[in-house]
């Protein structure tokens, strides 16, 4: 899942964007109001932990012009002020959830992992295609060219997250969580031969090759030629 980090103090935003990173997501980090008020807007997060006191832009201002743009994603107010006046006005302006600095990740980590699951999920289709591959979500079955594809649970699982993040490179830690429910161990080769198996399921007979390895980052799945 992407996340959204706008924090002007250089070292907290480094720390929740390597803290969150760790955790599985993909963390995008904005310095400063204007930067993630153009990000909020133009690019798509799963959830965005804003801090209420930035230099240019503040909070307040970036999640009122997002809702005023009809755009529902969820909003951790991340910030020192702690009056019930400003906790009250966060919520009114469509926040959904206000951490006051200092704080504990673990307690940041519970409360964005919360967010996420009761969040609004984006209408789904029941099925997802790319090029001449066909997911059909309900009955978790796949085919290529024409072609059934048997796949297990788990492959199902990975090729569905691949194909919903198309274009995107998704690091091992992402889909070790995402499809294992598990924290990434870099000393395990089990999503690289879960990529590899799915590999020759998906590609081998067929063309355009979709699933594809960026070297030192991680895997997508693109009609264009990756690394390999």
């Amino acid at each position: 899942m992407r996340l959204l980090v706008v924090e002007d103090e250089q070292k907290t935003g480094e720390y929740l964007q390597q803290g969150l990173s760790e955790a599985g997501f993909m963390v995008s980090l904005a310095h400063n109001g204007l930067d993630g008020h153009h990000l909020a807007m133009t690019e798509a997060f799963d959830l965005i932990i804003l801090d209420v006191m930035l230099p240019d832009v503040d909070g307040w201002r970036i999640l009122q012009s997002l809702r005023d743009a009809e755009k529902q994603t969820p909003v951790l107010f991340l910030t020192a002020r702690d009056s019930i006046e400003d906790r009250v006005k966060g919520l009114e302006l469509g926040a959904d959830d206000y951490l006051v600095k200092p704080f504990a990740f673990a307690e940041l980590l519970a409360r964005v992992r919360t967010l996420l699951r009761r969040g609004s999920s984006p209408v789904q289709t029941d099925q997802l295609v790319v090029a001449d591959l066909i997911l059909d979500i309900p009955k978790r079955r796949a085919q290529r060219g024409g072609k059934k594809i048997q796949l297990s649970q788990k492959e199902f699982a990975l090729l569905e997250l691949l194909v919903r993040r198309q274009c995107e490179v998704l690091p091992r830690s992402l889909i070790a969580s995402q499809v294992w429910d598990m924290n990434f161990d870099s000393d395990t080769n089990v999503i690289d031969v879960a990529i590899r198996r799915l590999r020759a399921k998906i590609d081998d007979d067929f063309s355009p090759k979709l699933i594809h390895t960026v070297r030192g980052m991680g895997y997508k799945l693109d009609m264009e030629d990756g690394d390999d």
